[in-house]
């Protein structure tokens, strides 16, 4: 009986440990443990190492149900690039502060110096930014405008 009381417990503080460690993870190695419990409880002639076996394979599956069913399913941002600074410039059309040479060069954006990576171009020709390198803007000659 006293290995029933060591699976709760293990629950227990599995998932009061959750409360501390963000991402949801360690809940569902208590809801293993809780199960885990109630084996031992129903059969208590398991063998340690057996327990620990199906403890193994049932974190597994528990670990399994929460990324099949539960990850993500939150509801859709209303801003998806909100922490994704540079992903958020491309399309815009900017002046290089710099000029680009050996494919690097800065624009001005805003209050910002940004790194762009692009074709040889001088300084103070406008770029179309198309996409993104790290922190690095990867961009284009402008077309002119009409």
């Amino acid at each position: 009986m006293n290995v029933v009381y060591f699976w709760l417990g293990l629950a227990l503080l599995l998932m009061a440990a959750e409360t501390f460690v963000p991402g949801a993870f360690l809940l569902w190695f208590g809801f293993a443990a809780a199960a885990m419990g109630l084996i031992v409880w129903l059969a208590p002639e398991l063998p340690i190492l057996g327990q620990i076996i199906v403890f193994a394979l049932l974190s597994g599956v528990a670990v399994g149900i929460y990324r099949r069913w539960f990850r993500g399913s939150g509801p859709a941002s209303t801003q998806p690039l909100l922490n994704q600074r540079a992903a958020q410039l491309i399309g815009r059309t900017v002046e290089l502060a710099e000029p680009i040479r050996n494919g690097r060069g800065k624009a001005r954006i805003g209050d910002s110096v940004w790194v762009v990576e692009g074709p040889e171009l001088p300084a103070g020709a406008i770029v179309s930014v198309t996409g993104t390198d790290g922190t690095a803007l990867r961009v284009e000659a402008a077309p002119p405008r009409a």
